[in-house]
C-alpha cells in the first residue's frame, strides 16, 4: 500500500526459515515485519516484527489497508490494519509504526496468549510451540493461517472492514 500523504509504502516480509524452529534461535530479526518505507529513498521509516521466531508459517506479506480514523480520544489518525495469517489484527500508527491495537480475530487463536501493547510482543503459550521434543495439538490458526491472500476492504462510512477468514487448526 502506498499512502502520497505520508510518501511511504507499506508491505509485509514472510517467514524465517527453515521452518524446523529448534534449527535457527533468536527472534530471526525483520521476518514477519510490517515496513513503513519512504517512497523516494527506500529507508526504512519503521519496521514492527509482529510474530518474532515464528514457528508456524506464519508469513505475514498479506493485505496492508489504509484508513483515517478517530482514536479513543477522538483525534483523527493515519491508520494502517493488517489483518495476519498468524490470527491477528494488528493497528499501526502508519506515520511512525506505533501500534495501537492487536486483538484476536477470533477467541480460538491460541498460539498466543495476548500481545502486550506497550512492548508490542506476543506472549506464546508453550502448548501450542513446534518445538521437536512436544507435539503440539490443534494449534489455532494452521499454517494456512485464519486470513491469507484474501483481499479486504474497508467502508469508511459504515467504519467496517470487511475480510475472507479460514477457520482450520492444525497438528
Amino acid at each position: 500500500a502506498f499512502d502520497p500523504g505520508t510518501n511511504l509504502f507499506y508491505y509485509g516480509s514472510g517467514n524465517p526459515a527453515p521452518w524446523n524452529e529448534t534449527m535457527r534461535p533468536g527472534d530471526n530479526k525483520w521476518t514477519m515485519t510490517i515496513w513503513g518505507r519512504d517512497a523516494d529513498t527506500g529507508m526504512a521509516k519503521f519496521g514492527y516484527q509482529k510474530t518474532p521466531h515464528d514457528e508456524w508459517d506464519y508469513a505475514g506479506v498479506n493485505v496492508m489497508m489504509l484508513t483515517e480514523q478517530k482514536d479513543k480520544d477522538g483525534k483523527v489518525r493515519k491508520l494502517l490494519t493488517h489483518p495476519d495469517r498468524n490470527g491477528i489484527v494488528y493497528t499501526l500508527d502508519r506515520t511512525n509504526g506505533d501500534l495501537i491495537s492487536a486483538n484476536k480475530l477470533d477467541d480460538t487463536v491460541n498460539w498466543v496468549k495476548e500481545v502486550q501493547l506497550a512492548s508490542g510482543l506476543p506472549v506464546r503459550d508453550p502448548e501450542f510451540a513446534t518445538r521437536m521434543d512436544h507435539k503440539g495439538r490443534d494449534i489455532c490458526p494452521s499454517a494456512m493461517g485464519y486470513h491469507n491472500q484474501g483481499h479486504d476492504s474497508y467502508d469508511p462510512e459504515r467504519q467496517l472492514f470487511y475480510m475472507g477468514i479460514n477457520h482450520i487448526c492444525m497438528d
